[in-house]
């Protein structure tokens, strides 16, 4: 009985840890997280749907049909002009070692050059006036090659017939097609990032400021008062938990894509643990809006509309699905600011191009702008009761 009473002496004079409590609220959160449906759905299931569909109906195809013409080519000639209005398309213009790097990495189908050849050879007969060479990439898909030289031929057939009805041709086509290595680009390794980047950014968003807001509707920040523990450790435990939980997202759909789909891990394990640093990046500065949400919200019914706002123009416009650069420039401009935009770059880059995340620094360094503006504007928000 003696020592039973010395023992609770002890324990009551045992100093107070606020690590201690922090990591119990971090765990307690974190099962509250996973018991949670809609923060489940919103974060693992809904991103795996779109990865299953993009993975067994995307396989290796581009996802449009982009070309370059060589700098050194002369483009003062008909078929070049013609080619230029061509819905679908898409020529890009780019420095040639950028090309070359494109192309690589199957970004590009094709490289055209335009050649211009002499009128006559020596028996007097003439000439084309042009010879298209392309150049393409063990990384592009035949299919598109295909649609390539079709167009080419579609429109040197139309040129022909008006310009020169007789045997002459305004060009011909180089049978042999130069090809260089490069890397087959899935439309897995560009879905499946933005996925990534989506689901953070609801997490960060939606479930932080659904659980603060709660928190304080439920009293129970006003029982964490009654509590030795200070208010910091209260947002440290609450934000701990949604990080871990947002990384073990991230693992998992990382997982999935790179073993069922062949998701691009360029340089393996580092590849994979460079993501999961930009993945925690990205939450943090995402958690921040939520933070902002929480602390403007009246009522519960406020949230969604406050959380949607912030995040629907980064889901649609941060190249989630489809790449930005088909936008007008005012619309490109205003997407190349959002923060999931700059996320996503980053993780392609990284992923499949073998960047590193000190060749990241100007996408790091947006969304460390972010965040800075984000949790400035939390803190002067933000509310305990």
């Amino acid at each position: 009985m003696r020592l039973t009473f010395a023992l609770q002496f002890a324990l009551m004079e045992k100093p107070y840890s606020q690590f201690r409590a922090m990591l119990a609220i971090t765990k307690g959160s974190l099962k509250a997280v996973f018991r949670s449906p809609s923060a489940v759905i919103f974060s693992f299931v809904f991103p795996l749907i779109f990865i299953l569909v993009f993975g067994f109906i995307g396989g290796g195809n581009r996802l449009s049909v982009r070309v370059a013409v060589d700098p050194q080519s002369d483009t003062t000639n008909a078929v070049y002009q013609q080619l230029k209005y061509i819905p679908g398309f898409n020529i890009i213009r780019k420095n040639e070692k950028e090309i070359e790097q494109d192309l690589e990495k199957g970004r590009l189908s094709a490289i055209i050059n335009f050649t211009k050849l002499s009128p006559t050879n020596d028996s007097g007969i003439n000439h084309p006036s042009y010879g298209i060479n392309l150049k393409t990439s063990e990384a592009v898909n035949q299919q598109n090659l295909a649609v390539i030289r079709s167009i080419l031929e579609g429109v040197i057939k139309r040129i022909d017939e008006k310009m020169f009805p007789g045997t002459q041709t305004v060009a011909t086509i180089d049978n042999e097609i130069k090809t260089i290595p490069g890397r087959t680009y899935r439309t897995i390794d560009f879905i499946l990032p933005g996925q990534l980047g989506f689901s953070l950014l609801t997490a960060g968003v939606f479930g932080v400021a659904f659980i603060f807001f709660n928190l304080r509707q439920t009293l129970v920040l006003k029982r964490f008062f009654a509590t030795p523990i200070r208010r910091t450790y209260i947002v440290l435990g609450e934000g701990i938990s949604r990080v871990l939980f947002g990384l073990i997202t991230a693992v998992v759909i990382l997982v999935i894509g790179h073993l069922a789909f062949k998701f691009t891990l360029i340089h393996g394990w580092l590849t994979m643990a460079e993501l999961i640093v930009l993945s925690l990046v990205g939450l943090i500065v995402f958690m921040g809006f939520g933070f902002v949400v929480s602390g403007l919200a009246k009522n519960e019914a406020v949230i969604p509309p406050f959380a949607n706002l912030i995040t629907l123009p980064q889901f649609l416009l941060g190249g989630t699905f489809f790449t930005t650069e088909a936008f007008p420039p005012w619309l490109r401009s205003f997407a190349d600011i959002l923060p999931l935009k700059h996320l996503n770059d980053a993780m392609r880059n990284v992923a499949f191009e073998g960047a590193h995340l000190s060749d990241c620094l100007k996408q790091l360094g947006i969304l460390g702008i972010w965040g800075v503006a984000v949790y400035i504007v939390a803190i002067k928000v933000f509310r305990w009761e």
